[in-house]
């Protein structure tokens, strides 16, 4: 029996030794969709929508049928995923959206706050050269630069959405974080459409740092409105009309970029020591673009299933299988730690986060779940994951609770059956909600309304 033992033992060590081996500091792309719907790729059964590489990725790695963000909306999501933790920790529970907000607070005052140290800090510190291209919606200040916040090399926009073509004088007068910034405060904006641009200036990055271990993040500002496609592209699409055929020409678009950068990945011989992942920031916002979350209820902004659900692929030669898929929840929360152990990082040296090292889940040499909990909230509304029993709190009605292994589209509630289940996690939910910061700043009370009424509205 000892003999057996000390046996798996050794084949375990050896097993991970390997692995540690081949992937001591593997490249990092990480590639970001913003406001996409869950069911508007092929790999998520899409009939309609085309994206075939996309498609190809997929069944080049791993496709995650449970995975999440930490938020409904754009700027706290990206917040969580920047930094590993629960962003109510610091604050940071709105999105930080200029003329809108309460207590007086301007955009200049609301952004990731400095005193948190993001994903690119980490990878920095272990030898990683890192770039962010496109979106950051992580503050507009100065202070908040994304090249003071762990990147090298920035090519984006600091604010939340903006063209996909080329910005008028009007147009970057009244919106200044809208324009395309090269570095710190080299204005140019793009020669083409964004999308292809962002992919070009990703791929430019790649070529340069070849010979050394980087982190790229492309954070596409596609498919979030404006509504701008390529006419070449809305022509595919005839049997669609309005809004919903110019999203599938976006798409189509950015599926075909992402195809352009793991190409040139290939032809650089650098796929097989990258870790690559494709994700989206929130749920798909069924009434700004017209985006299907089916089967999931729900919608952007709000914390069903559609609103916190995400398509989520990853490739990764020689740690996990091909077209293979994982079940259990997890969450982009959970980027940050992976990403900081594939490249050598030691995980004690990650203070306070809530992230997991997805690695030996994947791999399949760690057993169980990722996550028993997961938890989101915005002001008075809350949502707890307690497994697979899900309790959702509003501040005007009673908690919902649902079984989401049995009722993914979350259509029946079955608190009145089971009560006491009820109170433990609405406790658990509380009890979570006591080690939080107060928010940094707040939605004035109008806009709460409106998304609660639109959650209304997208319940199936």
């Amino acid at each position: 029996m000892n003999r057996t033992i000390l046996s798996i033992l050794i084949a375990l060590l050896l097993g991970a030794a390997m692995r540690g081996n081949l992937h001591a500091k593997p490249n990092i792309l990480f590639i970001f969709s913003d406001d996409a719907g869950y069911a508007d790729f092929g790999f998520q059964g899409s009939k309609v929508f085309r994206t075939p590489n996309l498609d190809k990725f997929a069944s080049e790695g791993m496709l995650f049928r449970q995975a999440y963000v930490s938020a409904a909306v754009c700027g706290p999501s990206r917040a969580g995923l920047l930094t590993g933790k629960y962003q109510q920790r610091f604050g940071f529970e709105e999105n930080n959206v200029p003329g809108i907000m309460s207590h007086g607070l301007t955009g200049d005052d609301m952004g990731l706050p400095l005193d948190q140290k993001t994903m690119a800090d980490y990878l920095r510190e272990i030898g990683y050269r890192t770039a962010l291209f496109g979106k950051w919606h992580q503050g507009n200040a100065d202070r908040y630069h994304p090249l003071k916040r762990g990147f090298d090399e920035f090519y984006g926009f600091r604010g939340g959405a903006r063209s996909f073509w080329e910005l008028t004088e009007k147009e970057a007068a009244e919106k200044p974080e809208d324009r395309m910034e090269r570095g710190f405060e080299n204005y140019e904006e793009p020669g083409g459409y964004l999308t292809d641009v962002l992919a070009d200036e990703t791929i430019a990055f790649i070529e340069r740092n070849q010979d050394q271990p980087f982190f790229a993040f492309l954070s596409f500002n596609a498919v979030h409105t404006p509504m701008h496609a390529e006419e070449e592209d809305i022509a595919q699409f005839p049997e669609l009309k309005g809004k919903r055929q110019i999203l599938a020409g976006m798409t189509l678009s950015m599926d075909r970029a992402i195809g352009r950068l793991l190409e040139r990945l290939s032809e650089l011989g650098l796929d097989e020591n990258t870790l690559v992942v494709f994700t989206n920031d929130n749920g798909g916002p069924t009434d700004a673009n017209e985006s299907v979350n089916d089967p999931l209820s729900g919608t952007k902004a709000n914390h069903l299933e559609g609103g916190i659900r995400v398509p989520f692929l990853m490739r990764w030669p020689g740690v996990i299988p091909e077209a293979s898929v994982y079940e259990n929840p997890i969450s982009t929360l959970d980027l940050l730690p992976t990403f900081y152990v594939a490249g050598g990082g030691n995980l004690e040296d990650l203070k306070d986060i809530d992230g997991v090292n997805l690695e030996p889940y994947l791999s399949g040499f760690a057993p169980g779940r990722p996550h028993q909990t997961l938890y989101w909230k915005k002001e008075g509304r809350g949502a707890i994951r307690d497994g697979d029993w899900k309790l959702l709190r509003y501040p005007d009605r009673p908690a919902e609770l649902y079984k989401i292994d049995e009722d993914i589209s979350e259509v029946n509630d079955i608190a009145a059956e089971h009560p006491e289940l009820v109170r433990v996690l609405y406790k658990k939910l509380f009890q979570w909600e006591q080690e939080l910061e107060r928010p940094l700043w707040q939605l004035e009370r109008r806009f709460e309304g409106m998304a609660m009424e639109r959650m209304d509205n997208h319940r199936k």
